[in-house]
């Protein structure tokens, strides 16, 4: 399983504009997150920080929710010269610090490379259609990605519909039916 997790994407450096008096936050940068929930974020106390291959641990020295973001500023990081230098770095999270899951949510890194099965009870039931290789957010829900035994790639709604189960400890997705794929 994997470890560590992509959480946020580092934005653009934060500050107000056009108000008199305000003093800028220097050294803050916006931290996207990936889970759709920023909670988790604002109890971190060190992250590392991945741009082109390269990791670079942190220390927060604050943080703070501003709208669908969080706002962090880094230890050594105090001008937004400086933070702007982190824009687009990958935020990496130990599973302990990732978003909790609820009952029925799995993480994505945990999804990927999993077997694609036919349901038991459709045609070809219990047969390998692929593996999953990733979710893809689609503007009408998530869509699974499956790369299939004959090298295409099939999309599937990532729905109880479409999907009868998922089972991490034998490392396998269960469609219910396989036309989807067709």
């Amino acid at each position: 399983m994997t470890e560590r997790f992509v959480t946020g994407i580092v934005g653009a450096p934060f500050g107000l504009k056009g108000f008199v008096k305000v003093k800028p936050l220097k050294g803050f940068v916006k931290v996207k997150p990936l889970s759709g929930d920023a909670g988790h974020l604002l109890g971190l106390k060190s992250v590392t920080l991945r741009r082109d291959g390269e990791e670079k641990p942190l220390k927060i020295e604050e943080s703070a929710a501003a709208g669908p973001f969080v706002t962090m500023r880094f230890e050594g990081v105090g001008s937004p010269e400086e933070a702007k230098a982190l824009r687009g770095a990958e935020l990496l999270v130990s599973r302990k610090d990732a978003s909790p899951l609820e009952p029925g949510e799995f993480y994505v890194e945990d999804l990927k490379g999993l077997d694609v099965v036919a349901c038991g009870d459709s045609p070809g039931g219990g047969k390998i259609l692929g593996s999953l290789s990733g979710i893809i957010e689609g503007g009408g829900g998530d869509l699974a990605e499956i790369r299939l035994q004959n090298g295409k790639t099939g999309l599937v709604p990532f729905r109880k519909e479409f999907i009868a189960g998922i089972d991490l400890e034998n490392g396998r997705v269960t469609l219910k039916n396989t036309w989807i794929l067709e």
